[in-house]
């Protein structure tokens, strides 16, 4: 039987169905996808896509300090996407977050996020 341990905090997003904010096993974390809610209202951010990325990032800060890691942990990151077009503004705000060497990442245009978000990404840590 795998040792995990629940990482929850009420600096990101509550859970919107049946997971966990991340999951820790070991020394990995598996972080589930955060959208762009602001934690206390659980009402998505407005000013567009560049400050919805900002707050999936910061979303994402939050489950990672909650786990007693950091964004710079993050070996795996997955960004989802409903508009291709936002590639470069994606990188541009993800720079703000992350200091080279990065993770792997891979960036999926699809059509739709829950709450009609138009970014979602998930994380692998490993501490």
């Amino acid at each position: 039987m795998t040792n995990k341990a629940i990482i929850s905090t009420d600096k990101a997003p509550e859970a919107i169905g049946t997971y966990s904010q991340a999951v820790k096993t070991s020394n990995t974390v598996y972080i589930s996808g955060q959208i762009p809610l602001e934690p206390s209202s659980m009402v998505m951010v407005e000013g567009g896509f560049e400050a919805q990325t900002h707050q999936v990032f910061k979303n994402l800060q939050a489950v990672c300090e909650a786990a007693d890691g950091s964004l710079a942990d993050i070996v795996k990151l997955n960004l989802f996407l409903t508009d291709l077009s936002n590639f470069a503004t994606v990188n541009e705000v993800m720079a703000q977050y992350f200091d080279a060497p990065y993770p792997a990442r891979a960036a999926v245009g699809i059509n739709e996020l829950p709450k009609g978000a138009l970014i979602e990404a998930d994380a692998i840590m490993v501490l």
